[in-house]
Protein backbone atom coordinates (compact mmCIF):
# COMPACT_ATOMS: atom_id res chain seq x y z
CA UNK A 1 0.00 0.00 0.00
CA UNK A 2 1.38 3.38 -0.96
CA UNK A 3 1.76 5.78 1.97
CA UNK A 4 2.90 8.70 -0.12
CA UNK A 5 0.86 11.74 0.60
CA UNK A 6 -0.18 10.50 4.04
CA UNK A 7 0.44 13.28 6.56
CA UNK A 8 -0.85 12.71 10.10
CA UNK A 9 -1.52 15.82 12.10
CA UNK A 10 0.10 14.23 15.15
CA UNK A 11 2.43 11.32 15.83
CA UNK A 12 0.18 10.12 18.64
CA UNK A 13 -2.96 8.30 17.46
CA UNK A 14 -5.78 6.79 19.39
CA UNK A 15 -4.62 3.46 20.81
CA UNK A 16 -8.11 2.04 20.74
CA UNK A 17 -8.57 2.25 16.96
CA UNK A 18 -7.06 -1.18 16.42
CA UNK A 19 -4.99 -3.95 17.80
CA UNK A 20 -1.39 -3.03 18.63
CA UNK A 21 0.98 -4.65 16.13
CA UNK A 22 3.93 -6.03 18.09
CA UNK A 23 6.46 -7.43 15.63
CA UNK A 24 9.60 -9.23 16.78
CA UNK A 25 12.70 -7.39 15.57
CA UNK A 26 14.53 -9.05 12.70
CA UNK A 27 18.17 -8.12 13.28
CA UNK A 28 19.79 -9.67 10.24
CA UNK A 29 21.03 -8.92 6.76
CA UNK A 30 18.01 -10.23 4.85
CA UNK A 31 18.63 -11.88 1.49
CA UNK A 32 15.20 -11.53 -0.13
CA UNK A 33 15.27 -9.62 -3.45
CA UNK A 34 13.28 -6.65 -2.11
CA UNK A 35 15.45 -6.36 1.02
CA UNK A 36 18.64 -6.65 -1.03
CA UNK A 37 17.60 -3.90 -3.43
CA UNK A 38 16.50 -1.60 -0.61
CA UNK A 39 19.76 -2.22 1.26
CA UNK A 40 22.00 -1.40 -1.68
CA UNK A 41 19.90 1.69 -2.45
CA UNK A 42 20.33 2.83 1.15
CA UNK A 43 24.08 2.28 1.11
CA UNK A 44 24.99 3.35 -2.44
CA UNK A 45 22.07 5.27 -3.93
CA UNK A 46 21.37 6.96 -6.22
CA UNK A 47 22.35 4.07 -8.51
CA UNK A 48 21.21 2.44 -11.72
CA UNK A 49 19.51 -0.92 -12.01
CA UNK A 50 22.52 -2.58 -13.64
CA UNK A 51 24.80 -1.45 -10.81
CA UNK A 52 22.21 -2.71 -8.30
CA UNK A 53 22.18 -6.06 -10.09
CA UNK A 54 25.95 -6.38 -9.80
CA UNK A 55 25.93 -5.32 -6.13
CA UNK A 56 23.17 -7.74 -5.12
CA UNK A 57 23.93 -10.65 -7.44
CA UNK A 58 20.37 -10.53 -8.78
CA UNK A 59 19.39 -10.57 -12.42
CA UNK A 60 18.42 -7.34 -14.16
CA UNK A 61 14.87 -8.66 -14.56
CA UNK A 62 14.59 -9.36 -10.82
CA UNK A 63 16.00 -5.96 -9.93
CA UNK A 64 13.52 -4.29 -12.28
CA UNK A 65 10.60 -6.10 -10.63
CA UNK A 66 11.77 -5.21 -7.13
CA UNK A 67 12.45 -1.59 -8.00
CA UNK A 68 8.95 -1.29 -9.47
CA UNK A 69 7.38 -2.81 -6.36
CA UNK A 70 9.42 -0.62 -4.01
CA UNK A 71 8.59 2.47 -6.06
CA UNK A 72 4.88 1.62 -5.79
CA UNK A 73 5.22 1.15 -2.04
CA UNK A 74 6.87 4.55 -1.72
CA UNK A 75 10.18 3.20 -0.41
CA UNK A 76 12.20 4.18 -3.48
CA UNK A 77 12.13 7.18 -5.76
CA UNK A 78 13.62 7.73 -9.20
CA UNK A 79 16.11 10.50 -9.94
CA UNK A 80 15.44 11.44 -13.55
CA UNK A 81 17.61 14.52 -13.00
CA UNK A 82 20.64 12.24 -12.68
CA UNK A 83 20.03 10.21 -15.85
CA UNK A 84 23.15 10.04 -18.00
CA UNK A 85 23.04 12.11 -21.16
CA UNK A 86 21.88 10.03 -24.12
CA UNK A 87 20.49 7.20 -21.98
CA UNK A 88 17.26 5.75 -23.32
CA UNK A 89 14.57 3.91 -21.36
CA UNK A 90 13.31 3.99 -17.80
CA UNK A 91 15.75 1.31 -16.50
CA UNK A 92 18.51 3.88 -17.05
CA UNK A 93 16.94 6.26 -14.52
CA UNK A 94 18.84 6.06 -11.20
CA UNK A 95 16.91 5.33 -8.02
CA UNK A 96 17.46 5.87 -4.30
CA UNK A 97 15.68 5.40 -0.98
CA UNK A 98 12.68 7.72 -0.70
CA UNK A 99 13.81 8.93 2.71
CA UNK A 100 12.27 12.40 2.93
CA UNK A 101 8.55 11.54 3.46
CA UNK A 102 9.06 9.02 6.27
CA UNK A 103 10.57 8.56 9.71
CA UNK A 104 10.85 5.96 12.43
CA UNK A 105 10.97 6.49 16.18
CA UNK A 106 13.56 4.76 18.34
CA UNK A 107 13.64 4.61 22.13
CA UNK A 108 16.52 3.36 24.27
CA UNK A 109 15.45 2.86 27.88
CA UNK A 110 18.54 3.01 30.06
CA UNK A 111 18.91 2.46 33.76
CA UNK A 112 19.37 6.20 34.33
CA UNK A 113 18.49 8.02 31.11
CA UNK A 114 16.19 7.24 28.21
CA UNK A 115 17.14 8.32 24.71
CA UNK A 116 14.62 9.08 21.96
CA UNK A 117 15.65 9.33 18.30
CA UNK A 118 13.94 10.04 15.01
CA UNK A 119 15.55 8.41 11.97
CA UNK A 120 15.01 8.36 8.23
CA UNK A 121 14.84 5.18 6.17
CA UNK A 122 18.58 5.23 5.49
CA UNK A 123 19.33 4.96 9.20
CA UNK A 124 20.40 8.60 9.49
CA UNK A 125 19.39 10.06 12.84
CA UNK A 126 17.45 13.28 12.29
CA UNK A 127 17.32 14.25 15.95
CA UNK A 128 17.86 12.87 19.43
CA UNK A 129 16.96 13.84 22.97
CA UNK A 130 17.46 12.33 26.44
CA UNK A 131 15.13 12.33 29.42
CA UNK A 132 15.63 10.84 32.90
CA UNK A 133 14.27 7.30 32.97
CA UNK A 134 11.05 7.61 35.00
CA UNK A 135 10.73 5.67 38.22
CA UNK A 136 7.65 3.97 39.58
CA UNK A 137 5.51 1.20 38.06
CA UNK A 138 6.36 0.11 34.55
CA UNK A 139 3.00 1.20 33.11
CA UNK A 140 3.38 4.75 34.42
CA UNK A 141 7.03 5.03 33.39
CA UNK A 142 6.32 3.73 29.90
CA UNK A 143 3.40 6.13 29.50
CA UNK A 144 5.69 9.06 30.33
CA UNK A 145 8.31 7.80 27.87
CA UNK A 146 5.67 7.33 25.16
CA UNK A 147 4.30 10.84 25.58
CA UNK A 148 7.82 12.27 25.41
CA UNK A 149 8.56 10.26 22.27
CA UNK A 150 5.37 11.41 20.61
CA UNK A 151 6.02 15.06 21.44
CA UNK A 152 9.59 14.87 20.17
CA UNK A 153 8.72 13.04 16.94
CA UNK A 154 5.92 15.53 16.21
CA UNK A 155 8.61 18.11 15.43
CA UNK A 156 9.01 16.33 12.09
CA UNK A 157 5.40 16.98 11.18
CA UNK A 158 6.03 16.71 7.45
CA UNK A 159 7.17 13.10 7.78
CA UNK A 160 4.94 10.07 8.17
CA UNK A 161 6.05 7.87 11.10
CA UNK A 162 6.15 4.21 10.06
CA UNK A 163 7.39 2.27 13.08
CA UNK A 164 8.62 2.56 16.67
CA UNK A 165 11.45 0.48 18.11
CA UNK A 166 12.38 0.08 21.78
CA UNK A 167 15.77 -1.18 22.97
CA UNK A 168 16.40 -1.86 26.65
CA UNK A 169 18.12 -4.16 29.10
CA UNK A 170 16.62 -7.01 31.07
CA UNK A 171 14.97 -10.11 29.66
CA UNK A 172 13.05 -9.23 26.51
CA UNK A 173 10.39 -11.31 24.78
CA UNK A 174 10.42 -9.84 21.29
CA UNK A 175 7.33 -11.76 20.14
CA UNK A 176 5.07 -10.30 22.84
CA UNK A 177 6.96 -7.10 23.56
CA UNK A 178 7.09 -7.86 27.30
CA UNK A 179 10.15 -7.23 29.46
CA UNK A 180 11.47 -8.23 32.88
CA UNK A 181 13.93 -5.55 33.98
CA UNK A 182 15.10 -6.12 37.58
CA UNK A 183 17.17 -2.94 37.67
CA UNK A 184 14.07 -0.86 36.95
CA UNK A 185 11.78 -3.10 39.00
CA UNK A 186 9.75 -4.12 35.95
CA UNK A 187 8.17 -7.56 35.75
CA UNK A 188 6.24 -8.62 32.64
CA UNK A 189 6.16 -4.97 31.59
CA UNK A 190 3.93 -4.50 28.53
CA UNK A 191 6.47 -2.40 26.66
CA UNK A 192 5.20 -3.14 23.16
CA UNK A 193 1.54 -2.68 23.98
CA UNK A 194 2.01 0.59 25.86
CA UNK A 195 4.49 2.24 23.50
CA UNK A 196 2.97 0.94 20.27
CA UNK A 197 -0.56 1.64 21.46
CA UNK A 198 0.31 5.11 22.69
CA UNK A 199 1.93 6.11 19.41
CA UNK A 200 -0.48 4.18 17.18
CA UNK A 201 2.36 2.50 15.31
CA UNK A 202 3.69 -1.02 14.76
CA UNK A 203 6.33 -1.66 17.43
CA UNK A 204 9.37 -3.87 17.90
CA UNK A 205 11.12 -4.46 21.23
CA UNK A 206 14.68 -5.75 21.56
CA UNK A 207 17.40 -6.32 24.10
CA UNK A 208 19.68 -3.31 23.80
CA UNK A 209 22.99 -5.15 23.33
CA UNK A 210 21.46 -7.29 20.57
CA UNK A 211 20.25 -4.05 18.99
CA UNK A 212 23.75 -2.57 19.16
CA UNK A 213 25.12 -5.65 17.42
CA UNK A 214 22.32 -5.24 14.85
CA UNK A 215 23.34 -1.66 14.17
CA UNK A 216 26.84 -2.88 13.30
CA UNK A 217 25.28 -5.17 10.70
CA UNK A 218 22.61 -2.91 9.23
CA UNK A 219 23.68 0.69 9.73
CA UNK A 220 27.42 0.51 9.00
CA UNK A 221 27.96 0.91 5.23
CA UNK A 222 31.04 -1.35 5.19
CA UNK A 223 28.87 -4.19 6.46
CA UNK A 224 26.70 -4.32 3.31
CA UNK A 225 29.10 -6.74 1.61
CA UNK A 226 30.22 -10.25 2.54
CA UNK A 227 32.08 -9.05 5.66
CA UNK A 228 28.94 -10.10 7.55
CA UNK A 229 29.97 -13.73 7.12
CA UNK A 230 31.36 -15.54 10.15
CA UNK A 231 30.84 -14.64 13.79
CA UNK A 232 31.11 -11.45 15.82
CA UNK A 233 31.11 -10.89 19.58
CA UNK A 234 29.70 -7.53 20.65
CA UNK A 235 30.69 -6.48 24.19
CA UNK A 236 28.93 -3.51 25.79
CA UNK A 237 29.70 -1.68 29.02
CA UNK A 238 28.32 1.50 30.54
CA UNK A 239 25.81 1.40 33.40
CA UNK A 240 25.19 -2.25 32.55
CA UNK A 241 27.33 -4.86 30.80
CA UNK A 242 26.26 -7.36 28.18
CA UNK A 243 27.24 -9.32 25.10
CA UNK A 244 25.60 -10.36 21.85
CA UNK A 245 26.65 -12.81 19.16
CA UNK A 246 26.24 -12.34 15.42
CA UNK A 247 26.38 -15.42 13.21
CA UNK A 248 26.57 -15.07 9.42
CA UNK A 249 24.77 -11.75 9.27
CA UNK A 250 22.15 -12.48 11.93
CA UNK A 251 22.12 -11.43 15.59
CA UNK A 252 21.62 -14.51 17.73
CA UNK A 253 18.50 -13.96 19.82
CA UNK A 254 17.70 -16.87 22.15
CA UNK A 255 14.01 -17.73 22.42
CA UNK A 256 14.16 -17.28 26.20
CA UNK A 257 15.79 -13.88 25.95
CA UNK A 258 19.41 -12.73 26.11
CA UNK A 259 21.87 -14.21 28.54
CA UNK A 260 23.65 -12.18 31.20
CA UNK A 261 27.28 -11.52 32.11
CA UNK A 262 26.35 -9.15 34.95
CA UNK A 263 27.57 -11.56 37.60
CA UNK A 264 30.63 -12.87 35.81
CA UNK A 265 33.42 -13.00 38.46
CA UNK A 266 36.27 -10.51 38.01
CA UNK A 267 38.32 -11.04 41.16
CA UNK A 268 37.59 -7.56 42.54
CA UNK A 269 36.48 -6.98 46.12
CA UNK A 270 33.38 -4.95 45.22
CA UNK A 271 30.20 -6.19 46.92
CA UNK A 272 27.37 -6.92 44.50
CA UNK A 273 23.67 -6.70 45.30
CA UNK A 274 23.50 -10.46 44.82
CA UNK A 275 25.67 -10.88 47.93
CA UNK A 276 28.82 -11.99 46.13
CA UNK A 277 31.97 -9.96 45.57
CA UNK A 278 33.59 -9.11 42.27
CA UNK A 279 30.62 -9.42 39.92
CA UNK A 280 31.32 -7.73 36.59
CA UNK A 281 28.52 -5.16 36.53
CA UNK A 282 29.11 -4.20 40.18
CA UNK A 283 32.77 -3.61 39.30
CA UNK A 284 32.74 -1.79 35.95
CA UNK A 285 29.41 0.07 35.78
CA UNK A 286 29.26 3.86 35.91
CA UNK A 287 27.58 3.55 39.28
CA UNK A 288 30.47 1.40 40.57
CA UNK A 289 33.28 3.69 39.46
CA UNK A 290 31.41 6.71 40.82
CA UNK A 291 31.11 5.02 44.21
CA UNK A 292 34.86 4.37 44.20
CA UNK A 293 35.56 7.97 43.20
CA UNK A 294 33.47 9.27 46.10
CA UNK A 295 35.04 6.79 48.53
CA UNK A 296 38.56 7.89 47.53
CA UNK A 297 37.68 11.57 47.76
CA UNK A 298 38.06 12.22 44.02
CA UNK A 299 34.46 13.44 43.66
CA UNK A 300 31.82 14.81 45.98
CA UNK A 301 28.75 12.71 46.68
CA UNK A 302 26.04 13.24 44.07
CA UNK A 303 28.47 13.85 41.20
CA UNK A 304 27.78 12.31 37.81
CA UNK A 305 30.10 10.10 35.82
CA UNK A 306 30.83 13.00 33.45
CA UNK A 307 32.64 14.69 36.34
CA UNK A 308 34.91 11.67 36.72
CA UNK A 309 35.82 11.71 33.02
CA UNK A 310 36.42 15.45 33.19
CA UNK A 311 38.67 15.08 36.24
CA UNK A 312 40.71 12.43 34.40
CA UNK A 313 41.01 14.63 31.31
CA UNK A 314 42.08 17.54 33.53
CA UNK A 315 44.99 15.51 34.87
CA UNK A 316 43.69 14.04 38.14
CA UNK A 317 45.92 11.00 38.74
CA UNK A 318 43.37 9.52 41.14
CA UNK A 319 40.55 9.79 38.59
CA UNK A 320 42.77 8.33 35.89
CA UNK A 321 43.67 5.41 38.15
CA UNK A 322 40.01 4.53 38.71
CA UNK A 323 39.33 4.47 34.97
CA UNK A 324 42.50 2.50 34.27
CA UNK A 325 41.46 -0.10 36.85
CA UNK A 326 38.12 -0.44 35.09
CA UNK A 327 39.85 -0.67 31.69
CA UNK A 328 41.99 -3.57 32.89
CA UNK A 329 38.98 -5.48 34.23
CA UNK A 330 37.17 -4.93 30.94
CA UNK A 331 40.18 -6.10 28.94
CA UNK A 332 40.54 -9.29 30.99
CA UNK A 333 36.82 -10.03 30.69
CA UNK A 334 36.76 -9.50 26.93
CA UNK A 335 39.80 -11.76 26.64
CA UNK A 336 38.09 -14.56 28.56
CA UNK A 337 34.92 -14.28 26.50
CA UNK A 338 36.88 -14.10 23.25
CA UNK A 339 38.61 -17.38 24.12
CA UNK A 340 35.28 -18.92 25.12
CA UNK A 341 33.44 -18.06 21.88
CA UNK A 342 36.43 -17.69 19.49
CA UNK A 343 34.58 -15.28 17.17
CA UNK A 344 35.99 -13.93 13.92
CA UNK A 345 35.51 -10.37 15.14
CA UNK A 346 35.16 -8.56 18.46
CA UNK A 347 33.42 -5.18 18.70
CA UNK A 348 33.59 -3.10 21.87
CA UNK A 349 30.82 -0.57 22.49
CA UNK A 350 29.60 1.71 25.25
CA UNK A 351 30.89 4.75 27.07
CA UNK A 352 33.09 2.62 29.35
CA UNK A 353 35.29 2.29 26.25
CA UNK A 354 34.61 5.45 24.28
CA UNK A 355 34.47 8.19 26.93
CA UNK A 356 38.07 7.76 28.07
CA UNK A 357 40.31 7.07 25.08
CA UNK A 358 43.41 6.97 27.28
CA UNK A 359 42.07 3.78 28.82
CA UNK A 360 42.01 1.81 25.54
CA UNK A 361 45.71 0.82 25.66
CA UNK A 362 45.08 -0.71 29.09
CA UNK A 363 42.09 -2.62 27.71
CA UNK A 364 44.29 -3.90 24.89
CA UNK A 365 47.12 -4.85 27.23
CA UNK A 366 44.86 -6.76 29.64
CA UNK A 367 43.12 -8.41 26.70
CA UNK A 368 46.44 -9.53 25.23
CA UNK A 369 47.63 -10.92 28.56
CA UNK A 370 44.39 -12.90 29.04
CA UNK A 371 43.48 -14.24 25.62
CA UNK A 372 45.48 -17.24 24.43
CA UNK A 373 44.21 -17.12 20.83
CA UNK A 374 45.85 -15.30 17.90
CA UNK A 375 44.57 -11.78 17.39
CA UNK A 376 41.99 -11.22 14.69
CA UNK A 377 39.61 -8.30 14.10
CA UNK A 378 39.12 -6.40 17.39
CA UNK A 379 37.84 -2.84 17.30
CA UNK A 380 35.85 -0.13 19.00
CA UNK A 381 32.37 0.53 17.59
CA UNK A 382 32.37 3.25 14.97
CA UNK A 383 29.23 4.72 16.56
CA UNK A 384 31.26 6.01 19.52
CA UNK A 385 29.17 7.59 22.25
CA UNK A 386 26.02 7.24 20.14
CA UNK A 387 25.69 3.45 20.31
CA UNK A 388 22.43 3.72 22.27
CA UNK A 389 20.93 6.02 19.65
CA UNK A 390 21.74 3.70 16.77
CA UNK A 391 20.56 0.68 18.76
CA UNK A 392 17.14 2.33 19.11
CA UNK A 393 17.16 3.35 15.45
CA UNK A 394 17.95 -0.13 14.12
CA UNK A 395 15.10 -1.72 16.10
CA UNK A 396 12.70 0.77 14.53
CA UNK A 397 14.06 -0.04 11.06
CA UNK A 398 14.71 -3.77 11.29
CA UNK A 399 11.33 -4.91 9.97
CA UNK A 400 11.42 -2.42 7.10
CA UNK A 401 14.88 -3.66 6.16
CA UNK A 402 14.06 -7.37 6.41
CA UNK A 403 10.65 -7.33 4.67
CA UNK A 404 10.09 -3.91 3.10
CA UNK A 405 6.79 -4.49 1.33
CA UNK A 406 5.07 -6.33 4.18
CA UNK A 407 6.27 -3.67 6.64
CA UNK A 408 4.73 -0.89 4.54
CA UNK A 409 1.45 -2.78 4.54
CA UNK A 410 1.62 -3.09 8.33
CA UNK A 411 2.42 0.60 8.70
CA UNK A 412 -0.58 1.49 6.55
CA UNK A 413 -2.97 -0.75 8.47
Amino acid sequence: MNLRGSRPTSVSRAAGRGRVQVVAPDLRVADSPAASVLRVASADGPLSRDIAARATGLSIATVNRQVSALLSAGLLRERADLTASGAIGRPRVPFEVNHEPYATIGIHVGAIVTGIVVSDLRGRILGAVEIPTPGGPASEALSVITRSAGAFAARWHRRTPLWVGVALGGRVDGASGTVDHPRLGWESAQVGAIVGGGLGLPVSVSGHVEAMAGSELLLTPARVDNSTAGTSLYFYARETAGIALTIDGRVHTPSTGPGSIAHLPTGSNVLCQCGNRGCLEATVSDRAVLAIAVERGVLAAGSGVAALYQAAHDGSAAAQQILVERAKVLGRTVGLLRDLFNPDRVVLGGQAFTQYAAGIPYVAEAFGQTSTLPRKDIRISGFGNRVQEFAAAVVSLSSVYSDPLASMRRAAA
